[in-house]
């Protein structure tokens, strides 16, 4: 009896617990021994269960397989422990999410929030992704120091947060991906057997256990404040992003904080507002020759911006930093320039040098390194972000991905200014401050969420 002990109260445990709440108002969502209140869907890659585990094999010749719950779930907090047991293959854990049981071709299709599992060198556990809809939205580019959390070979814990629109994942008990978003509010929970491109990838695994879910007397766990949080909502900040040191540029509404570059207010043509959008309207690719290009009133120096843009088929603009308005000339004003580009259609893409002049690059200097999967096309919405560090460290991104760094004022920089249409600008773009700019270059080009932090 005393070697069956262990076993007989694993047993005990689960069945008090599954369906039920603990003191601590956690409910068990796997009993240890059944599919009880889960059923398969979309693929038929295998399930199994041993020694209180799931584990999930890949097959060949079927698309993505879900492990999926019978209940939906709104608020909550999920925790569970994973383990992948190779390095090529990629998982997830679904939430709020939705099945459509007539898409590909009544084979069905699951569709929502996805917490990434991705033991690559790409190191993107705990990122956030939506399955079957809109691609990535929180890359774990955005945040590095969550990047190295998951341990290749062993049980990782997993917790998700969701709290009315705001949601936060952890790795191994490290912050990884905070995201305010408001499309799904309610779903199921699932464990995902990825598809495998190839033959020799069948019979690959991953296990989970310790599956559980607290959907009561919920209290949000602190994030560190320098964390960067996508957030959905148009020209909005959440009380986290308030609360350390973002504010808006465009309030969605008026052009408070903006004038003309080399005026006094903004601009009485040229410009619109309306419907939360910020657009630069077409003059038929004339260069500032409509209501010219808009600065902040304030200057920055340090900065985390990001922003979100749209572009029209064919247009040309950009976002530029430490502008100073002291070279007084013709056309655009003069900065370090996020390029914003219609790579396929403008003839600006194949200028420059090694193309140096296409969309998110630092314009005329350094290229932009990105894949056609992560490029909204004009008429979708892109999100950009430049961050220049104290130090005078800088990094671009285009939709949560990193596309270059470079150091200001280093040699190597000074060296690609040398070569570029800049050299004629004493020192261009070491000042100390300077505005931020958006571009009039003449085509329709739209703006929204606008939003800055001061580093120091």
């Amino acid at each position: 009896m005393k070697f069956l002990l262990p076993s007989l109260l694993f047993f005990l445990s689960f069945s008090f617990v599954f369906g039920q709440q603990n003191k601590a108002g956690w409910t068990t969502l796997f009993d240890g021994k059944s599919f009880k209140g889960w059923k398969k869907v979309a693929g038929n890659a295998e399930y199994t269960i041993a020694n209180g585990v799931i584990t999930g094999t890949t097959v060949p010749n079927t698309p993505n397989t879900f492990l999926i719950t019978e209940k939906e779930y709104g608020d909550f907090v999920l925790e569970l422990e994973v383990m992948i047991e190779d390095t090529t293959s990629n998982s997830g854990i679904q939430f709020r999410s939705h099945f459509d049981p007539a898409a590909n071709k009544g084979k069905g299709k699951v569709y929502g929030y996805q917490y990434e599992l991705d033991p690559s060198v790409r190191k993107w556990t705990g990122g956030l992704y939506d399955e079957g809809r809109r691609d990535w939205l929180y890359p774990m580019m955005l945040n590095p120091s969550g990047q190295n959390a998951y341990k290749h070979g062993v049980f990782n814990k997993v917790r998700i947060e969701c709290i009315g629109i705001t949601i936060k994942t952890w790795v191994n008990n490290i912050p990884a991906a905070y995201m305010v978003d408001a499309v799904d509010k309610k779903g199921f929970i699932a464990l995902q057997v990825h598809s495998i491109s190839k033959p020799e990838m069948a019979g690959r695994k991953i296990h989970w256990k310790n599956i559980r879910i607290k959907t009561t007397g919920l209290k949000p766990l602190p994030f560190p404040k320098d964390i960067y949080v996508v957030n959905t909502i148009p020209n909005d900040l959440s009380v986290f992003e308030k609360a350390n040191g973002w504010k808006l540029l465009f309030d969605g509404k008026t052009s408070n904080g903006w004038k003309g570059a080399y005026k006094n207010s903004f601009p009485e043509k040229g410009w619109e507002i309306k419907d939360g959008f910020l657009t630069v309207l077409s003059s038929e690719g004339k260069e500032s020759t409509n209501g010219g290009d808009i600065v902040t009133k304030e200057k920055f120096s340090a900065f985390d911006l990001s922003f979100e843009f749209k572009l029209t088929p064919g247009a040309n603009s950009g976002l530029k930093y430490f502008v100073t308005l002291s070279e007084n000339n013709q056309g655009s004003a003069i900065g370090l320039e996020y390029q914003l580009l219609d790579d396929s259609l403008h003839a600006d893409a194949k200028m420059g040098r090694d193309g140096n002049r296409t969309l998110a690059s630092l314009y005329d200097l350094i290229k932009a390194n990105k894949t056609a999967r992560f490029i909204k096309q004009p008429g979708g919405w892109n999100m950009a972000r430049v961050i220049v560090y104290p130090n005078n460290h800088v990094e671009h991104y285009l939709n949560g991905i990193k596309v270059l760094e470079y150091e200001r004022g280093s040699q190597a920089y000074r060296d690609l200014v040398a070569i570029s249409k800049y050299k004629v600008w004493p020192s261009f773009g070491e000042a100390k401050e300077g505005h931020i700019l958006l571009q009039d270059h003449g085509n329709a080009v739209s703006f929204r969420s606008i939003k800055i932090r001061k580093l120091k």
